[in-house]
């Protein structure tokens, strides 16, 4: 080899280097000054996270201020297996390692596990597994304290009612989703709802949340509280007494509803078997519904004061009309078809108060032919049947009220005692609010309102009442009505010691499913007011299917339970009149 010139090698030499650190500096001059921005964008990008803040839902509240519902925070207890490792601590000045196996104990030991079920959830690769979901707060401190850096939380609303089942099936539920389902929760889930807020941090290699990195980019926005007319201690004493009395008298279920007489308010509407909404998955289908709201059945003789109203409303009758009642009657135009009363008895001398008293299909039947079909079925209409209330509670039934150019000729008849159309409880009930209320109808108010951003109580608007009869007519219809309390042979288990008291009876035949026939089960009822001077208070039982007392005398010692309780409850003064003086016979 020829030797070279060294000075040549050196220039080369040097002008490679030179080029390479020009290459060099270029390129950093591009990363750190031109694309830095980009860079530092898709560097966080790739370690930034971003999660939903919940929003707690609006509390349930009753007519008192008892919640009902209320939403609290749960914490799921997460782990990233990946980097399970002994973690270093400080004790009494000395740094120690406390072992995986001791950390696993103490995660057990808090969270109610075997260590061995804890072990099985942080082995593995992964960056993530679940631990326990939905732990209360107080279980999330104690995890906290523990300052294991691979575990991680994760904070979500969760719904729960303090008070159980009373008005589970008012209020309905939420789904595991947090979808709401039934009731109230349903109804107003505009005004329950809150809205989620989000924040974002940076994550560390080991997925460790960054602590000075989190910034919230959207405030979390609570929901708003509703407000019942229910009175919880109220509704639980009722759902106490129709639980016993359902098992007594092996009934499908059975309702009990009160209404405030004159502002229309639900204060009781009560059910067995009822919901837990809490565990709703532990009740059937039918028990996650309100049947107060939602069943419908033909009412029976409870409707005979409907009758009697629109006769006095019309001029066709007075309390004293008189009538002969026999055992059986073949209705005109019904083609042979019979009518009979519950119980064998020779031909009765009774007044339209008799009639009332005894409950006679008969004598109703031969008072009510003075009024026309047409007329007849108008005031059921305006006593609130085929139509759903203002309540538009969710799944509400309307009830059926058959036109009258389609009764026939039995239908004509038997719709003076509750046959041939159907209502729910809550519309036997304001039927009778509006006797109670002198006549006047008013809507029923379930809801007071909903409280705006700031605390304050947006209450429903609210319609004035509708005149259905006279006050003279509701008044004489009362006095009835009490005669059946004071004499009638079921209605006299209705009494409260102490109160004046006016109601009805009524035994309703139920249609078999199979034959499309009246079966041997009947709905019992007994709807009935106090104080009868002053009526206060409407307290409507249904118990449907009995099948061991099948007459009115399995609804009335639950309907005398509840009153004397809403009486007690409300200290209402106890009467210090008299009925007045009708007679129930002539001669």
């Amino acid at each position: 080899m020829q030797p070279g010139n060294p000075a040549k090698r050196l220039r080369i030499f040097t002008a490679i280097i030179v080029v390479i650190a020009v290459f060099f500096v270029g390129r950093l001059f591009q990363v750190q000054v031109l694309l830095a921005a980009e860079i530092n964008k898709e560097s966080l990008a790739s370690r930034s996270v971003s999660q939903a803040l919940p929003a707690l839902r609006g509390q349930i509240l009753d007519s008192t201020g008892k919640v009902l519902a209320k939403s609290v925070f749960k914490y799921d207890i997460n782990v990233a297996p990946v980097h399970v490792a002994p973690i270093q601590k400080t004790v009494d000045g000395v740094k120690v390692e406390i072992p995986v196996s001791q950390l696993v104990s103490q995660i057990a030991g808090i969270l109610a596990m075997t260590p061995e079920e804890v072990a099985a959830k942080i082995a593995g690769t992964s960056n993530y597994a679940n631990i326990k979901r939905g732990v209360d707060s107080k279980t999330y401190d104690q995890i906290k304290k523990l300052g294991i850096y691979w575990l991680y939380y994760d904070k979500r609303s969760s719904r729960t009612y303090p008070s159980g089942a009373v008005a589970g099936s008012v209020l309905g539920f939420l789904n595991p989703d947090g979808e709401p389902f039934g009731g109230i929760e349903s109804q107003y889930q505009k005004c329950l709802a809150g809205k989620d807020g989000t924040e974002s941090f940076e994550k560390s290699e080991d997925w460790v949340k960054i602590p000075d990195s989190v910034v919230t980019t959207t405030q979390a926005v609570d929901g708003r509280n509703v407000h019942l007319t229910i009175n919880a201690d109220l509704q639980y004493f009722a759902q106490q007494v129709l639980t016993q009395n359902v098992a007594k008298l092996k009934a499908d279920w059975a309702t009990a509803v009160v209404i405030e007489v004159k502002t229309g308010k639900i204060l009781v509407a009560a059910e067995a078997p009822t919901m837990d909404p809490n565990v709703p998955a532990k009740s059937d289908s039918a028990s996650r519904h309100s049947r107060v709201f939602e069943s419908a059945f033909e009412p029976g003789s409870v409707i005979k004061a409907v009758t009697a109203a629109t006769l006095l409303d019309q001029s066709k009758a007075t309390p004293a009309t008189q009538i002969v009642a026999p055992f059986s009657w073949k209705i005109p135009g019904g083609g042979g078809y019979v009518v009979t009363d519950s119980h064998q008895h020779p031909p009765e001398n009774l007044t339209l108060t008799g009639v009332l008293r005894d409950s006679s299909n008969t004598g109703i039947m031969k008072l009510g032919d003075a009024v026309d079909a047409k007329t007849r079925f108008d005031y059921l209409v305006k006593f609130g049947m085929g139509k759903k209330t203002s309540l538009k509670f969710p799944g509400e039934a309307s009830g059926i009220a058959l036109p009258y150019e389609k009764w026939d000729g039995i239908k004509k008849y038997v719709s003076m005692f509750g046959q041939g159309f159907s209502v729910t409880p809550l519309q036997s009930a304001m039927m009778y609010q509006t006797i109670a209320n002198k006549g006047v109808s008013l809507d029923p108010v379930l809801v007071e309102g909903c409280e705006d951003e700031n605390g304050n109580l947006m209450r429903a608007s609210t319609k004035d009442g509708k005149r259905v009869i006279s006050e003279s007519s509701a008044k004489s219809t009362m006095d009835m009505l009490e005669k059946v309390v004071e004499q009638g042979g079921i209605g006299k288990s209705a009494a409260v010691p102490g109160y004046r008291v006016a109601g009805k009876t009524g035994t309703a035949q139920i249609t078999d499913a199979a034959t499309g026939e009246y079966g041997n089960l009947f709905a019992i009822s007994f709807i009935g007011m106090a104080p009868a001077e002053d009526p206060q208070y409407v307290v409507a039982v249904t118990a449907y299917k009995s099948r061991t007392i099948r007459n009115s005398f399995g609804a009335t010692p639950i309907f005398k339970a509840v009153m004397q309780q809403v009486l007690r409850t409300f200290r209402v003064a106890p009467s210090t009149t008299k009925s007045v003086n009708i007679p129930t016979e002539w001669r």
